[in-house]
């Protein structure tokens, strides 16, 4: 049978970086932000797009896997911070790529929107329709971020991307497992901009184009529904957590990704983390700490890698790749 497996990988930050002593005028410090959330510091564009981000991760990969712009068949992008409300993100990073012969499209699903994608791009391999697609998830929070405000210290910008193709061989995606509950729409959300609250000069004083975000809630859900999500797609294919080679998840906080390990049995030194360096890249987060992984040369064949992530809606979801 045909299956998809991760040909190349690629990732991207800007250069700009941005220390947690920056947060002591809006009431944070570094201590807090450090225990809590496991941040240091976290890369802010200055002056790049989101689909800047995503044509320098795209690239990366695309040239990872030994291909061509050419070669790719679909795009798919994961963001919620697109350039434009229209055209889709994907058509700019089309076209930056000039991969002309590439069907694109954007998916919105914030911090699960990479893993969402990957499940979307994976079932157009498995079904013959694409051969190689380019799965990117990118991400510039920092547009959207309200500096006055003490939740400003969670996110970064940055992108990561993949290129999956299809193989006969005993590798790539086992599974997937994606949830979404409606009922979380307003814990984590950016109110104005849409057809329920267009852009006006109200919206704009009132900052309501900035994310706003219920910590504990999000604390409260992901600890809840990750690892019930990773114990059933375990038991769906008959693995147990002491199978796992490593989880690379979604990067929300230290004290979150420390829980779902505990409750689930995964000794903390196989969960990788980047959230030091980059903080809360939203659709980045887990194709960059794949490419990290991937290049750090800790992943050998047979390897079961668990993938995991929760994200506004709610969305959330697990995947099983053998390397």
């Amino acid at each position: 049978m045909v299956n998809a497996f991760i040909k190349g990988t690629g990732s991207y930050a800007p250069a700009h970086i941005v220390q947690n002593n920056f947060f002591e005028s809006v009431g944070s410090s570094d201590a807090w932000i450090y225990k809590n959330l496991g941040i240091k510091e976290r890369r802010i564009s200055q002056g790049e797009t989101t689909s800047d981000l995503a044509y320098k991760a795209g690239l990366d990969a695309i040239l990872d896997a030994g291909l061509t712009p050419d070669d790719i068949d679909l795009i798919i992008l994961a963001t919620a911070t697109p350039d434009r409300l229209a055209p889709s993100c994907a058509c700019f990073v089309q076209e930056k790529l000039e991969a002309k012969n590439a069907v694109a499209f954007d998916i919105s699903a914030v911090c699960s929107g990479a893993l969402f994608a990957t499940a979307t791009a994976t079932q157009f391999i498995t079904s013959g329709m694409y051969n190689n697609v380019l799965v990117i998830g990118a991400d510039t929070f920092s547009n959207i971020t309200d500096w006055e405000r003490r939740d400003a210290v969670f996110f970064g910008d940055g992108a990561g991307a993949m290129v999956l193709s299809s193989t006969t061989e005993d590798k790539g995606f086992i599974d997937f497992i994606l949830h979404t509950d409606g009922s979380g729409k307003d814990h984590f959300t950016i109110p104005a901009g849409g057809s329920e609250m267009p852009a006006s000069a109200t919206s704009v004083v009132s900052r309501a184009h900035y994310f706003k975000m219920n910590g504990p809630e999000v604390y409260k859900t992901a600890v809840k529904v990750v690892p019930e999500c990773i114990n059933t797609i375990l038991e769906k294919n008959n693995k147990t957590i002491d199978e796992v080679a490593y989880m690379l998840p979604h990067q929300p906080s230290i004290k979150i990704l420390e829980e779902v390990a505990r409750q689930v049995g995964l000794p903390f030194s196989k969960v990788k983390t980047n959230m030091d360096r980059y903080a809360n890249t939203s659709g980045g987060t887990i194709p960059i700490i794949l490419d990290e992984t991937l290049k750090s040369k800790t992943v050998k064949t047979g390897d079961l890698l668990l993938f995991a992530a929760v994200g506004a809606g709610w969305t959330w979801g697990t995947a099983l790749y053998k390397w």
